[in-house]
Parts: C-alpha cells; structure tokens; sequence
C-alpha cells in the first residue's frame, strides 16, 4: 500500500516550467516519479498495466484493420465516458474535441470521431476489455485480501446474484426478455474482501440464475452465499465435492427430514440448528450428502429465515451472518447502476452492450486498486466525484484525491483578511 508521498519541488522544463518529483512506497520499495505536468487522467491511467493490454489486443487481432483508432483509443475514450458521466458519443465526441490540445497528454494518439467510436464498439470484440477486466481484478485482489468483511471468517467469502438492465425492445431485439421487454442479466460473484467482482456473465434476461453455478469454479475451503434462486441440490453438491461451502436461503417447498438438534442460544437470535437430509427422492439423489439447516430471526425486518449449509463447523450465528453480509452484492448493484454508465448504452448491439459493460467495470476496478496504491481514505463514490471535476487540472492525482480542510489553510495563512469572524 502506499504510504503518504514526500513531494519535492524540483526544477525542470514541461508545460509549466516546472515539474514535480514525487516519492512513493510500494510496500516497502521506494520510487521515485516525476510528474510533468500531466493530466490527473493522464495520472490515473498510468495505473493501468498496458503490456497486458496490449496482450489482449493482440489475443483478439483487435487493432487489424484499423487505422488511426486503436483499442487504446476506444478504452480511453469510453472510460472518459464513464468517469465524466457522458450521455452519448455525439457528448463524447464534442466534449474531447474541446480538449484536443491536452489529447496527446491524455494518451489519446489520434482524433475522436462519433462514426469512429461508435464503429468500434459495433465491430471490435468485447472480450478485449473483459479479458482486459479480468487482468485489473487479478490486481485489486490482493489489495484488499486484509479488509474486514464483518464476519469472523479466515476464508474467503464470495457472494452470487444477478441483476436485470432492462433495455428497449425495439432497439435491443436481440435481448428479448418478454413479449414486449428487453433486457440483459449480469450475473456477478463478488469477492466481499474489497467488493471487487471475481466472475461476470453477461446474458439476455431468460436466464435463469441457478445455470451459472454450471460456469463457476469452486474455491477449495471459500464460502458462497446465495439467495433462494441457485436452489439445485445436484448443482450444490458441486460444492461440497470441490470441499467449497455454500450458504444459501431455503425454500419453503423443500421437504427436510431432522436427524439432529444442536443446543443454541435464543437471546443471539438463533432459533435453531438442526442436521437434516432431504427427503424427496430425486433431491436426495442429487445431494445424498446430510445438510445443515439454521432459523434465524431478524429483527430488523421482523422475519424468520432458514438458510441451507454444507458447514457444521462454524457457529450458526456466523452463519446467520454468513447470509446478512450478502447484502454487499445488492448494493454493489446499486452502487453501479447509479454512479457508472451502464443502464444507458452508446451503441444498440450486443458487442457494444458487453464492450460498455465491461469497461465500466474495468473502470471500477481501477478506480479502486488507485484507491488503494495511494493509501486513501476516501470511498469510490467520493473518489469517482472528484475525479469527474480535476480529470483535465495538471496537478499530483494524491493532492487532487486527498481531502484537505480549505477554512483551516485560510486561517493559517497570516497575509489572509478575515473579513467576517464565524
């Protein structure tokens, strides 16, 4: 993690006539960096690994037949878009060509055209920027192994659900929904350390949930928490061969038989915790295995909930705050959909659909690995808030993100007039 930079002052010749020679600590290893000034843009993407990028591209033959407008040009393009809220590629297009002298700087190597943009994000392949995604989420990871998740849990702990970006039939008929509805799924797992989305699929909106168990790698000794949709005991008890475990809602249709009663305490809000197995024929083939079931009763909502465990280890009130922290991917849905262009799309196919999906999420992603190389306390909203207003100020991106108290440098400074005393 980034400890606090020591910055320096020292002369040399830029666009400003001076540069900036900044000091900072990768866990433990001391560099130096001489902002020029460049860009908080330019500053911001210098995070970004472009030898894998450019890995990507080439996986893809993405920069073939292209002249003038690389792969390079798009992301940066699109991930302007996202960090400055940008309605359209005709607002893309008018908005950096109005910065057409700070470009180069921005890392853009050729002009941007509306036909061009929209172009690419018709034809060049969108598994560029997911494989490209993947590479950043490999990064931030480990960044966050250490954060609290709010359970006392040494493993990992990974929730699943989806979330439906409901779309315009007309203009996405490709993503038929219902007779009169289109719609996409994004079907994330989220890694709780850090809420930094491991595995994305991105579907029309008739798939059901519980078929992307099927694309899921279990994690030997990680948790996964579910909700009442990826109930499917044969699919399940993937899990509990892979030695994963699973916490997932129970629904009331499923048939359990008790074998054994465990002694809890009430006051905790543990009702009970019972070892069960199922009953129904065809259930019990696919799970032949026995299960644990514990009641719990929230009350916040002033509900009863029974949840479904293949763990027998941990305490059922861990458990039972297994299932409440799932609550994280929900609001990470939220959280996307409110703060990142993803609800509102550029181009009306499906590659461009994924492509802005998946830069969005790259864009997240980095975001919070800057996040944590500079050491800040700030959260993603407030981050991504300032970055949509200094994007363009050629000032240090740690001076621009750190927050600062201007009353108290107003009252430090001597040669200020106070003119009214508060």
């Amino acid at each position: 993690m980034f400890q606090h930079s020591l910055e320096l002052f020292f002369p040399c010749r830029d666009l400003n006539g001076e540069g900036r020679l900044e000091l900072y600590d990768f866990g433990g290893e001391r560099q130096w960096f001489m902002n020029l000034g460049r860009t908080v843009f330019a500053q911001l993407i210098s995070f970004l690994p472009d030898r894998e990028f450019r890995r990507c591209v080439s996986r893809y033959d993405g920069d073939r037949r292209w002249r003038g407008f690389s792969c390079w040009d798009q992301f940066l393009c699109m991930a302007f878009a996202q960090l400055t809220y940008r309605e359209s590629l005709r607002d893309i297009e008018a908005c950096l060509r109005s910065l057409s002298a700070k470009l180069y700087h921005m890392g853009f190597r050729s002009q941007v055209a509306r036909s061009t943009l929209a172009d690419a994000n018709e034809s060049r392949d969108w598994r560029i920027y997911a494989d490209f995604a993947q590479v950043l989420i490999r990064i931030a990871r480990p960044l966050y192994a250490r954060d609290p998740i709010g359970v006392d849990l040494d493993q990992s702990l990974y929730a699943l659900d989806s979330s439906t970006i409901d779309l315009c039939l007309s203009l996405f008929p490709w993503a038929k929904f219902r007779q009169r509805k289109a719609a996409v799924k994004m079907h994330t797992l989220l890694d709780l350390r850090g809420n930094i989305p491991t595995f994305i699929r991105i579907t029309d909106g008739k798939v059901h949930d519980v078929n992307i168990l099927d694309e899921i790698d279990p994690e030997p000794g990680a948790f996964y928490v579910m909700d009442r949709a990826y109930v499917d005991f044969e699919r399940l008890f993937v899990f509990t061969l892979c030695s994963s475990f699973f916490v997932v809602r129970t629904k009331k249709n499923i048939l359990l038989q008790r074998r054994y009663s465990h002694p809890v305490d009430k006051s905790t809000g543990v009702r009970s915790d019972q070892t069960v197995i199922l009953r129904a024929i065809e259930s019990a083939k696919a799970y032949p295995d026995t299960l644990r079931r514990v009641s719990y009763f929230d009350t916040a909502t002033n509900k009863r909930l029974k949840f479904l465990t293949n763990n027998f280890a941990l305490p059922a009130l861990t458990i039972a705050r297994i299932y409440k922290s799932r609550w994280q991917i929900e609001l990470f849905f939220k959280w996307i959909k409110q703060h990142l262009r993803i609800k509102q799309f550029y181009g009306t196919s499906e590659n461009a659909v994924k492509t802005q999906i998946w830069i969005a999420v790259s864009v997240y992603v980095l975001v919070a690995i800057a996040r944590k190389r500079l050491g800040l306390e700030a959260s993603l909203y407030q981050i991504l808030q300032i970055l949509s207003v200094t994007l363009f100020e050629k000032t240090p991106i740690l001076q621009a993100l750190q927050p600062s108290d201007s009353h108290e440098n107003l009252l430090d400074d001597p040669n200020q007039l106070i003119l009214f005393d508060f």
